[in-house]
C-alpha cells in the first residue's frame, strides 16, 4: 500500500460545531447534561487529537468511530508508522469519506514533535459575553411594601448575565484556564467569610501532561472519567439517543480540566497520574469544595443538617444566598490501572468523601434509602477487553451502605455494515456514589435495573438505520412515583444522504413509564402507566458553499392511562448564509402544544461554546437571528437576538421571572480575541 505524500498539508478550518451537535442529538431526551457534552465537544474541537499519539479511549470518546474502524486505524499506525498527513486517513481500511469528514474537526497530525514549552500554545484566546432578557421581569422591579412595611422579595443583582473565559493550551502538553460567570440577579459581593469574591462563579485550572512518567498533573477544577463511571465520571456521555451503539460505553480518559458553566459535579483541588511502568498507572486525587445545600436546624441534637443539595448554581435571592457554599465537602481518591497495547484494561478505584454537616433528606417514603451521614466510601473495579472487533467492558462498585452498583456490556462491529451493543446494569436502592454517571435511565445510579440493546445497520453508504430497546425496573419508590415501577423505551431512526447537498432523517421514539397522577386529574394518589411518543422529520439542503437550509417537523404526545392525550407539534425552518468573514443564521418556528406535557425540545444554533435547547410549549412563534463577523485573524464578534411570541396568554414565566407581556426577547453579544 502506498502512503500519502507528506507534502500534502491539511489546513484546518472553522467547523460548524452547532450543526455537528444538532446531528448528534436530533431528538432530545431528559437526563443528559447537554451543556457538559457541548462544552467537551468544543474543547475537543479547540484541542484536536493527534492521530499519532491519541489513545483508543480518546478516539472512541468522539463517538464517531466503530470498533472495526478503531482497530483498522491502530493496525495501520502499527504497520506503517506515524501518519504523515491527515489526508492519509483515506488509506485506512474501513474508513469512508463521510466518516473522515465528521472526524476532521477533532483530529490533527502534529509532525513537528515540539518539546514542552508554554511559549507554543495552539489555543490561546479570551472570550467575553453579555446577555439579557429585554422585557422587564418581576424580580427586577421595585414592587410595593406589604402591610407591615416589608420590602417584596426581589433579585439582588442586575439584569445582565456576564461571562469571561481565558484559555492557553496545547493538546497533550499543557492547559491553563479561567472562567468567570455572573447570572442575572446575582449581586457582586466581596465577602470572603461567606466565600464570595466579587464574581459569583469562578473556575480555574492549570494542567501539565506527558512530562516523563508524569502523564497528567492537574490543579484547580477538574473531573475524572474512569471505567464506566460508577465511582468517578465526567459529564461527557451521550446516554440513550440516536447514537444507538457507541454512546453506551464510557471511555477511561482520566483527569480532565473542568470549564463548564454547570456549578456542580466537579472537584476542586489536585489530581496527578504517574506511570509506575509501561503498563501500570496510578492516579491520586485530593479535593475540597464548598457545595450549596438547604440548611435545617435539628433542635433535638443541636446541630445543623443539610436536607438537600442545590445544583442550580443560582444565588439571586436571600434564600438562595443562604444556601450558597453552606456545605464543605472533602474528597480523597486513588485509581490504579493496568493496561496493555490498547486492548486490555483492569483498574481499581476508591473515593472517600467527608462532609462537615450531616446530610439527611426529608423523612418521606421515597427517601428511605437515600444517603444519610457525613462520610461515604466507594470502592470500584473495572475492566475492558478487545477481542477482534468486540469491546467487552464492565464495572462493579460498593458504597459504605453496602449497596452494590454494577454495569457491563459489549460493543461490536459484527460485519462491515452491522454494529451492535448490549448492556446490563444493576444499581441497588442503597448504592450511593456522588460522582457517578454510568449508563442509566435515572439521573443518578441508584434504584435501577435494566437491559439495553442497540443496533446500527448501513444498508449502503447513503442509507443507515439505527434502533435501540431499553427495559428497566425501579425496585423502590421515586419522586412522584409512589410504588415500585418499571418501563421501557425504544427508538427507530433512518438517515438518507443521497448527495453531498442533501441529507434526510426520520426518527420515532416511544417511552413507557409509571407515574403518579397529578392532583389536577385525581384527588387521590394513584400510580398509572404513561406513554410518550415523539416523531421527527428533518431535511437539510446545501445548494452552495454559501447557503444551507434545514427544515424540521417534530410532533408527539403524552398520555396518562385512562385520560386524554396531550399533543404537540413544532415546524421549524432554518437558513444559514456563510460569506467567509460574515455568517448569518436564522430561524422561523411555529409550535402548538396542549400543555407542558407535550412540549417539544428543539436545538438552536448559538454563539460559540454555548448550547441552547429550549422547550417549545403552549402556542406561539419563535424566531432568532445569529450574526458572526470575523474582523481579522484575532477578533470574532457574535450577536444573537431571539424572541418568542405566545398566543392566548398574557404573561410569560412564573414567580420572579414573570413577564407581564405575551412575549419574551433575549439578546446576546460575544467577542473572542485570539492571541
Amino acid at each position: 500500500m502506498n502512503r500519502v505524500a507528506a507534502a500534502q498539508e491539511y489546513r484546518r478550518q472553522e467547523t460548524n460545531l452547532s450543526a455537528f451537535i444538532q446531528n448528534l442529538f436530533p431528538v432530545q431526551t431528559e437526563g443528559i447534561d447537554y451543556q457538559a457534552v457541548s462544552e467537551n465537544l468544543y474543547q475537543l474541537y479547540a484541542n484536536p487529537l493527534d492521530l499519532n499519539t491519541a489513545t483508543r479511549d480518546e478516539l472512541s470518546a468522539t463517538y464517531l468511530l466503530t470498533e472495526r474502524q478503531l482497530n483498522s486505524l491502530f493496525n495501520y499506525r502499527t504497520t506503517f508508522g506515524p501518519f504523515l498527513s491527515i489526508y492519509e486517513l483515506q488509506a485506512v481500511p474501513d474508513f469512508d469519506l463521510p466518516t473522515i469528514r465528521r472526524l476532521l474537526p477533532f483530529v490533527t497530525v502534529d509532525a513537528q514533535n515540539r518539546t514542552l514549552s508554554v511559549r507554543n500554545p495552539t489555543d490561546h484566546y479570551l472570550i467575553l459575553r453579555v446577555e439579557r432578557v429585554l422585557e422587564p421581569q418581576k424580580g427586577f422591579t421595585p414592587g410595593e411594601p406589604d402591610k407591615n412595611g416589608n420590602s417584596p422579595r426581589r433579585y439582588d443583582g442586575s439584569r445582565q448575565q456576564w461571562y469571561v473565559r481565558y484559555r492557553y493550551s496545547r493538546p497533550r502538553a499543557f492547559s491553563f484556564g479561567l472562567t468567570l460567570e455572573q447570572d442575572p440577579g446575582e449581586p457582586l459581593r466581596w465577602k470572603p467569610g461567606s466565600y464570595q469574591y466579587g464574581i459569583d462563579y469562578i473556575s480555574f485550572h492549570a494542567q501539565i501532561q506527558n512530562r516523563g512518567r508524569w502523564r497528567n498533573v492537574l490543579l484547580g477544577d477538574y473531573q475524572l472519567q474512569i471505567g464506566q463511571g460508577l465511582v468517578l465520571a465526567s459529564g461527557f456521555s451521550l446516554g440513550k439517543g440516536t447514537e444507538t451503539v457507541a454512546g453506551i460505553r464510557r471511555p477511561s480518559l482520566g483527569g480532565r480540566p473542568y470549564s463548564s458553566l454547570s456549578e456542580y459535579g466537579f472537584l476542586r483541588g489536585l489530581t496527578a497520574t504517574y506511570a509506575l511502568s509501561k503498563n501500570w498507572d496510578i492516579t491520586l486525587l485530593a479535593a475540597r469544595n464548598r457545595r450549596d445545600g438547604n440548611v435545617v436546624i435539628d433542635t433535638e441534637n443541636q446541630e445543623d443538617k443539610i436536607s438537600s443539595l442545590q445544583t442550580s448554581g443560582l444565588h439571586r435571592t436571600t434564600a438562595e444566598l443562604a444556601d450558597r457554599a453552606s456545605l464543605r465537602e472533602q474528597n480523597l481518591g486513588l485509581h490504579v490501572l493496568y493496561h496493555t497495547d490498547q486492548r486490555l484494561q483492569l483498574g481499581a478505584t476508591v473515593l472517600h468523601t467527608v462532609f462537615d454537616k450531616t446530610l439527611q433528606k426529608r423523612d418521606l417514603p421515597y427517601n428511605r434509602y437515600e444517603f444519610t451521614g457525613k462520610q461515604n466510601t466507594v470502592l470500584g473495579l473495572h475492566g475492558s477487553y478487545i477481542y477482534q472487533n468486540i469491546n467487552l467492558f464492565g464495572e462493579a462498585a460498593r458504597s459504605s451502605s453496602g449497596g452494590i452498583g454494577a454495569v457491563g456490556g459489549a460493543v461490536a462491529s459484527l460485519t462491515k455494515r452491522l454494529d451492535a451493543a448490549f448492556l446490563g446494569r444493576y444499581y441497588a436502592r442503597n448504592f450511593h456514589s456522588f460522582y457517578a454517571n454510568a449508563f442509566g435511565e435515572n439521573t443518578r445510579n441508584s434504584n435501577e435495573r435494566g437491559i439495553y440493546t442497540g443496533l446500527r445497520y448501513v444498508i449502503y453508504r447513503k442509507l443507515t438505520l439505527g434502533t435501540f430497546v431499553d427495559y428497566y425496573r425501579f425496585p423502590w419508590w421515586k419522586y412522584l412515583v409512589d410504588n415500585p415501577s418499571q418501563g421501557y423505551d425504544y427508538l427507530l431512526q433512518a438517515t438518507w444522504s443521497p448527495t453531498k447537498k442533501w441529507s434526510v432523517y426520520g426518527i420515532y421514539h416511544e417511552e413507557h413509564k409509571e407515574k403518579n397522577l397529578p392532583t389536577a386529574l385525581s384527588k387521590t394518589k394513584q400510580t398509572v402507566k404513561t406513554v410518550r411518543k415523539n416523531y421527527a422529520l428533518n431535511a437539510e439542503y446545501n445548494p452552495s458553499r454559501v447557503w444551507s437550509f434545514r427544515t424540521r417537523i417534530q410532533w408527539g404526545g403524552f398520555r396518562y392511562t385512562g385520560f386524554s392525550p396531550s399533543r404537540g407539534i413544532a415546524i421549524v425552518q432554518d437558513a444559514t448564509a456563510d460569506f467567509g468573514r460574515l455568517s448569518l443564521s436564522g430561524r422561523l418556528a411555529w409550535f402548538s402544544t396542549a400543555d407542558y406535557d407535550s412540549r417539544q425540545y428543539v436545538y438552536e444554533r448559538d454563539v460559540l461554546s454555548t448550547f441552547s435547547i429550549p422547550a417549545y410549549a403552549n402556542r406561539g412563534i419563535r424566531n432568532y437571528l445569529l450574526v458572526q463577523y470575523t474582523l481579522n485573524k484575532h477578533l470574532d464578534v457574535w450577536l444573537r437576538w431571539s424572541r418568542t411570541d405566545f398566543r392566548k396568554q398574557e404573561t410569560v414565566g412564573s414567580d420572579l421571572d414573570e413577564i407581564t407581556k405575551p412575549h419574551k426577547s433575549e439578546v446576546k453579544v460575544q467577542v473572542r480575541w485570539r492571541f
